[in-house]
């Protein structure tokens, strides 16, 4: 009874925890759907290093939600002590740890088919809306910044874009680092720098901080299996 009430106290606070988090990222992702300029500013260019291949603001609020629903049926589930919703608690978790396992090794052995899935949909955005839509530039400029990289696959990316349009010219982060302000990052100086492209090295720096990376997959992996473990040992133990 009383490792049967240690746990249900724990249950409830790692839940309320996680419902406050939900809260957390709800309320950035809101903040970022509108305005996302200050955001950039506020947390720095290497904070949208991955702004381009979705949009954050709907990512943090779906993301929210989730925790916020999870944080809400494991307190009620574990405080209440209701078996039906400690097992939608269970279900939904265990659907988020095959996904993201799914995923981390979609990611692994096919980041080749990732790349080009992701040249399918962000390429046709950098033609549309760079040099247009004011808030998707910023992304893309903040991106290439901090990771000192052009475009997603290179300086071609922008070939047709409105900035190039109107320009006749490519970004200057397409061109190496000598290139001043007020230069022209031409074709021929962008053909001959040869800047890499994000995707490439958005991956060498995830290569390079691999041990983090894994690190904190691996402590989230574990918080979820053993919230998968304690939610279902409680509802064995519930009358």
């Amino acid at each position: 009874m009383q490792c049967f009430n240690f746990l249900k106290t724990m249950m409830v606070l790692f839940n309320l925890l996680i419902f406050l988090c939900g809260v957390a990222l709800l309320a950035v992702g809101i903040w970022v759907s509108v305005d996302g300029a200050s955001f950039l500013k506020i947390f720095g260019p290497l904070s949208s290093s991955a702004m381009q291949f979705v949009n954050v603001g709907y990512f943090l609020i779906a993301a929210g939600a989730v925790l916020l629903a999870l944080g809400f049926l494991g307190c009620y589930g574990a405080q209440t002590e209701n078996k039906c919703v400690l097992m939608m608690f269970f279900s939904i978790l265990l659907i988020i740890f095959i996904a993201e396992v799914a995923a981390a090794v979609v990611a692994l052995v096919y980041t080749t088919m990732a790349e080009n899935f992701l040249t399918l949909l962000v390429v046709p955005a950098i033609k549309k809306d760079y040099g247009h839509q004011p808030d998707f530039s910023q992304v893309w400029n903040s991106t290439m910044e901090g990771l000192k990289c052009c475009g997603f696959t290179n300086y071609t990316d922008f070939e047709g874009s409105p900035y190039f349009m109107e320009n006749n010219a490519f970004p200057p982060y397409c061109c190496n680092t000598n290139t001043t302000a007020n230069s022209t990052c031409t074709m021929e100086k962008a053909k001959k720098d040869a800047v890499q492209g994000c995707f490439n090295q958005l991956l060498y720096d995830i290569r390079t901080n691999a041990v983090t990376v894994g690190g904190v997959a691996a402590g989230i992996g574990a918080l979820e299996l053993a919230a998968m473990i304690v939610s279902m040992y409680l509802y064995c133990n519930l009358k």
